[in-house]
């Protein structure tokens, strides 16, 4: 059963030197304990696409389609409607703790500050709760390190903090931005498996460039490029028979694939070709590509790919 359901999703942001359409026409489902992982290249649009499902934008920004949670549109709710839905029931762990968590307050009053907002505890209730939850995410001396502040956490358990924060209400779903991003591949691989173990009765939206992390923790890929789904499928028919070009390309640029970048650079999100969005970088594009924007093409089992020459890639 979805849980969260995406149709058609249109997000752009007026600038002085355009508009930057940086999420066109997604659709995307998430089903109840599904976990769903969103990748691509830095710029694409990921980030942008999880803060506009939290309604967490610009006042200016211009949202268009549905974002349906549990059968309500969320871009039709008030704010106040809004505010009792984030933490509680959709949370997120924000792109880099470093600059997330207040470097003023102690991180066991952050973390309780979510929790006697949404659950209407008194103080020394949301403290016994802080001490459980990041002794839930496994960090040492959990009524100690709740009394300290962001800078004498390492790097790793400032990302345990930020996981021990989204967890905090029981939320149904969680959208995780990057959050194995710039740790060394020992406490990257922790991080993983302890995300692994906390979502196993909820559903999340992961949002990374990370393929090794996505591979480890997700059921379905969706692959984006600028600002559109190119394509989707379970885990293992991205990472072994990759239909689109940019999913192929990028899947080939990792070092164990023999690091071999795609050759150009992403269009801007102001100024968007008109045909495939991929066509000045492809090698299988042909006359068509570059008039032609292509539709996504269910190929069976749940696989999708938004390409005209996907039989032949």
């Amino acid at each position: 059963m979805s849980l969260l359901k995406l149709t058609h999703l249109k997000v752009h942001f007026p600038t002085q030197d355009g508009i930057v359409k940086a999420v066109n026409t997604i659709d995307l489902d998430i089903e109840e304990n599904g976990k769903v992982g969103l990748i691509g290249e830095t710029g694409c649009g990921k980030t942008v696409l999880g803060l506009s499902i939290m309604r967490l934008l610009q006042p200016d920004t211009r949202i268009k389609g549905e974002n349906v949670y549990k059968g309500r549109d969320l871009l039709k709710l008030s704010e106040e409607e809004m505010r009792k839905i984030r933490g509680k029931e959709i949370a997120m762990i924000l792109q880099n703790p470093t600059t997330s968590l207040n470097p003023v307050l102690k991180v066991g009053d952050q973390i309780a500050e979510a929790i006697r907002l949404h659950q209407g505890l008194d103080k020394r209730a949301a403290k016994e709760k802080v001490v459980e939850m990041l002794a839930a995410v496994k960090i040492p001396s959990p009524e100690k390190r709740a009394n300290e502040y962001p800078h004498e956490f390492s790097g790793g358990m400032r990302e345990r903090v930020m996981i021990a924060m989204a967890l905090a209400c029981n939320p149904t779903l969680i959208i995780a931005d990057e959050p194995t991003t710039g740790l060394d591949i020992t406490i990257k691989m922790q991080i993983v498996r302890l995300m692994k173990e906390v979502t196993k009765q909820r559903s999340m939206l992961f949002i990374t460039h990370d393929l090794d992390a996505a591979a480890e923790i997700c059921d379905n890929i969706a692959v984006m490029y600028a600002g559109e789904l190119v394509e989707y499928a379970k885990t293992e028919a991205i990472f072994k028979n990759p239909r689109h070009p940019y999913t192929q390309g990028f899947l080939n640029s990792l070092p164990n694939r023999g690091l071999k970048p795609i050759r150009g650079m992403s269009p801007s999100l102001i100024g968007i070709p008109n045909g495939c969005r991929f066509y000045p970088r492809c090698d299988h594009a042909e006359a068509a590509c570059k008039i032609q924007h292509p539709e996504m093409v269910e190929l069976g089992n749940g696989h999708f790919v938004r390409c005209l020459q996907y039989d032949r890639s």
